[in-house]
């Protein structure tokens, strides 16, 4: 059988949609990947280049990946299957953009530094969109505003945008361009209205928020990537309820906040976690307003987390 190498655009469990020259195969696993033990949810995730073989004599598929070819970076979280680990949401991504909204529902800003956390152990650049701006009202503008500062402050590009009037999508496809870009956020921020309204004939199918709750349904129920007609390709993800961070040890945590790490040199112990130590220039700058408490707190609760602590690493 002859191998050809290409890129998982779709993945449903059991089976990969592989785009290889403008051609789309369906393909399985071969059974070395079920034996590798490997502790995700999904070895093979959209976005990752893989070889594979196409089989005439599979009566549902048309080929199988043997092979993954070595990613350039990966995002991924905990999983919410007990049996495993970690759950993989994209490789070999040029660009994240994270989807947030400040109402209807409102994103928590432990989510969004969860996700910044683990797009910097990648070097993942990353953009946050602000979201269904239309419906924020003069108190949510303003919070708006005030969040985005903290993060423009770090060398974060936030975008304002609504798909209904249209606003910020212009600046939005063009940081978009030519690029592989992940779409991720919770449920119910509108990811999928976005992308609709940039590429308008993938008509990809959106929900509303639940009034009783608040939560937005999930309407994207596998990770999928599409080619865009102006250049690139956009991964579109389920909803996120949590971002569960692992792998990570305690003392590595604030390399991975940009404010933190720029200050780590000035703390009298190289390996002081801004936590108790004296003569701490992380926790001065706090004090000194340099440092968004917001993030120092959600810094100490990732530290606290229970998803920290745990032993049963296996992707680095």
């Amino acid at each position: 059988m002859d191998t050809h190498e290409g890129i998982v655009i779709k993945t449903t469990g059991k089976e990969y949609s592989v785009l290889c020259n403008q051609m789309h195969y369906t393909c399985r696993l071969k059974g070395q990947f079920r034996i590798k033990g490997i502790k995700t949810t999904n070895p093979v995730a959209v976005g990752d280049h893989v070889l594979f073989n196409i089989d005439p004599s599979a009566p549902y598929t048309d080929g199988v990946i043997t092979d993954i070819c070595p990613r350039k970076n990966y995002i991924y979280r905990k999983s919410v299957n007990l049996s495993k680990i970690t759950h993989i949401i994209a490789a070999n991504i040029d660009s994240a953009f994270l989807i947030i909204s400040i109402t209807d529902p409102k994103t928590p800003l432990g989510f969004i530094d969860r996700f910044l956390v683990g797009a910097e152990s990648f070097r993942i650049a990353t953009t946050i969109v602000f979201n269904k701006y239309d419906l924020y009202t003069g108190e949510d503008k303003k919070q708006a505003q005030q969040w985005a500062e903290i993060y423009q402050k770090l060398n974060y590009p936030c975008i304002f945008t609504s798909a209904r009037s249209g606003l910020g999508t212009d600046t939005l496809k063009k940081a978009m361009q030519n690029k592989v870009s992940l779409f991720c956020g919770q449920s119910g921020v509108g990811k999928s209205s976005l992308v609709n309204y940039i590429e308008p004939a993938l008509n990809i199918k959106t929900g509303e928020i639940s009034r009783y709750n608040e939560k937005g349904r999930h309407t994207t129920t596998f990770a999928q990537m599409h080619s865009l007609s102006m250049g690139g390709y956009i991964i579109d993800t389920p909803g996120i309820k949590e971002f569960g961070l692992i792998e990570y040890k305690k003392e590595e945590v604030c390399h991975y906040f940009p404010e933190m790490l720029h200050l780590q040199s000035r703390c009298r112990f190289t390996d002081c976690t801004h936590t108790h130590e004296p003569d701490c220039a992380v926790k001065q700058a706090v004090e000194n307003g340099d440092i968004a408490l917001t993030r120092y707190n959600n810094y100490l609760a990732i530290l606290n987390s229970d998803d920290i602590n745990r032993k049963e690493w296996t992707l680095r």
